[in-house]
């Protein structure tokens, strides 16, 4: 009976592991000619996703806020796929006039957006205002990504079949947005409260956004 119990605790282990760790992606279609652009794609899932689209062939864009680690994430990628098509633009998501830039830049210089995967985020921070008056992880999490999509979105349609991926939270479940005071300018800031808010924030944007251009 003890050994049946370790068991079934081992196989609920098991499961709660995988399911904390998310879907796997077991496509392998190629991505040829398509321009992919990635937001906070110099380390973690930025940077692992960057090099699976690298490996399928498709031009990599890397908006990153550090360049110099972004060229040094970039030119691994580079060489562990082969791809030379992996490039790096700066963009801030904490300043709107950044992404405006940035957007200005880059629809001025590529023909065609596929695929946008808006990744970048910060978690848990203290609270920290950024130079627009917004609280920093609302602003980087959401409005700025928010506002880039937007920018993006005549070449994204233009490009089309396109996508636009925005990467979430499961935390987003316990999150309520306040719309009275997004900044926590009244109420006692929670860095728990504010990134479940910004993660709430990408998701009833995604629907939105589907509503929108759906069909």
């Amino acid at each position: 009976q003890q050994i049946l119990i370790l068991s079934v605790l081992g196989l609920e282990l098991v499961s709660e592991q995988k399911w904390i760790a998310g879907g796997v992606c077991r496509s392998l279609v190629r991505l040829d000619g398509k321009t992919v652009l990635v937001t906070g794609a110099n380390t973690g899932i930025g940077k692992e996703t960057c090099r699976d689209l690298a490996g399928r062939g498709a031009r990599v864009v890397m908006a990153c806020r550090d360049l110099p680690r972004a060229e040094r994430a970039a030119e691994e990628i580079r060489r562990s796929t082969g791809n030379g098509n992996v490039v790096i633009r700066h963009l801030d998501l904490a300043s709107i006039y950044s992404v405006t830039q940035f957007a200005k830049d880059f629809l001025g210089s590529e023909d065609r957006l596929d695929i946008l995967i808006n990744n970048a985020g910060v978690m848990m921070c203290p609270r920290w205002i950024t130079e627009d008056g917004f609280e920093t992880q609302m602003a980087v999490n959401h409005l700025g990504h928010f506002l880039l999509t937007n920018l993006l979105l005549p070449m994204l349609k233009s490009s089309a079949p396109s996508r636009v991926i925005n990467v979430s939270s499961i935390a987003h479940q316990g999150g309520h947005i306040d719309f009275d005071d997004l900044f926590f300018s009244r109420k006692t800031y929670s860095p728990l409260e504010s990134y479940r808010q910004s993660k709430l924030a990408n998701v009833l944007f995604t629907r939105e956004l589907a509503r929108r251009l759906r069909g």
